[in-house]
């Protein structure tokens, strides 16, 4: 009896598990905007990275974000921290319109296949449009990252590094143009 109720429960499980997997987009499609999570559309507007300056961060080139956030752990001057608010009001302001840009694009794209208009020229170009927008706001994103390194001391560099991580990877331990031990 033991057996077939374990193997009842196991087999319960299983069409769970089974049921679940073929639903994994169940509930997106009352999002107002079908593409794009209420984070996703929040971060774009408040001009955050989102994972788009990764190939920078995790090779050793800090972003002003997170150098401000760690800014005394990192004794930064006082002209350090002027110029690291700079970079990041600029790059903001960068990063913004082009993610407002990414919504609305995204959002005629979502507009087209809602009201059944869309055709593959439509497609085409709205998908160009879309890429052509994210690869702004991820060159955005990085060109700042690269902006930060001209900041930054060797000491802080692997000092950065360290509080974020990183220590185990050799391009953040020496950093962009910075020699190993």
């Amino acid at each position: 009896m033991k057996y077939v109720l374990l193997a009842a429960v196991l087999v319960l499980s299983s069409v769970d598990a089974h049921a679940q997997s073929q639903q994994p987009y169940s509930g997106m499609q009352s999002r107002p905007l079908k593409a794009l999570s209420e984070a996703q559309i929040a971060d774009l507007r408040a001009g955050r990275g989102m994972t788009l300056a990764l190939a920078a961060e995790l090779n050793g080139y800090p972003g002003p974000v997170h150098v401000i956030e760690l800014a005394d752990a990192l004794a930064l001057t006082p002209e350090q921290r002027t110029r690291m608010q700079g970079l990041y009001q600029a790059m903001k302001a960068e990063a913004v319109p082009l993610g407002e840009q990414l919504i609305a694009r995204e959002s005629e794209l979502d507009r087209a296949f809602a009201s059944r208009n869309v055709t593959g020229p439509i497609l085409t170009v709205a998908t160009a449009q879309i890429g052509q927008t994210q690869a702004a706001l991820r060159a955005t994103h990085l060109r700042y990252h690269l902006l930060t390194v001209e900041v930054l001391s060797t000491v802080q560099m692997h000092r950065y590094a360290e509080l974020r991580g990183y220590e185990n990877a050799s391009a953040a331990r020496h950093g962009p143009g910075m020699h190993g031990p």
